[in-house]
């Protein structure tokens, strides 16, 4: 693109945004806010982004292609897929680590659940996040570590409720960490499905 400023990679700009929503959430995020973050002057942010808006949705479509990536790269460091499950969840929320957070966070999403252009990425997010899981809950039943017979499809879509659920009721009462909420969550709905004596803990993966 003739006369683009460079410098700082879009990449670095949308981390960075991201960063400032989880402080003041979307609607305290402005551009000058956002370039102070980059040593950037807001103007070269209108040059790349065209305006607030443009510069979050951005932010929605990276974080779309991010959830698309995410589950092979935590799979490779897992040697157990339910491990690997625990690890992506968790990863998946690990910018919302205090409730303050999770509220600004919250707030993106009410944006994403009445603008259609956003509720598109946040769409491919949450199938992004579905196939990934049902992925993972089908490798387990392969290997054992599921019971035989298990709905996997059913089960994903547990599993992704409680994700979201465990989060805000974490937030309202504030027991213990978001990571150990998460992990609490998630094995209690795995469990009823884990062969006998399987001795599997996820709070302790």
């Amino acid at each position: 693109m003739a006369g683009r400023p460079r410098g700082v990679e879009d990449a670095v700009i949308l981390r960075a945004a991201a960063d400032v929503i989880g402080r003041v959430g979307p609607v305290g995020l402005t551009l000058a806010v956002v370039a102070r973050e980059v040593g950037l002057v807001p103007g070269t942010l209108v040059q790349r982004f065209g305006s607030k808006r443009g510069l979050l949705l951005a932010l929605a479509e990276q974080s779309a292609r991010n959830a698309d990536a995410l589950p092979g790269r935590v799979r490779k460091e897992h040697e157990s897929p339910l491990e690997a499950l625990a690890a992506l969840i968790v990863e998946q929320m690990a910018s919302m680590a205090t409730p303050e957070t999770f509220a600004n966070h919250l707030a993106f999403l009410c944006i994403d659940l009445t603008d259609p252009q956003f509720r598109r990425h946040a769409l491919a997010i949450h199938q992004a996040q579905r196939r990934a899981i049902e992925a993972l809950l089908t490798e387990s039943l392969s290997e054992g570590e599921l019971r035989a017979g298990t709905d996997v499809a059913a089960l994903a879509g547990s599993v992704q409720a409680i994700t979201s659920g465990a989060g805000l009721i974490w937030a309202l009462d504030r027991q213990g960490t978001l990571v150990q909420r998460l992990r609490q969550e998630l094995d209690n709905v795995l469990s009823p499905h884990f062969p006998r004596r399987h001795g599997h803990d996820l709070e302790e993966s």
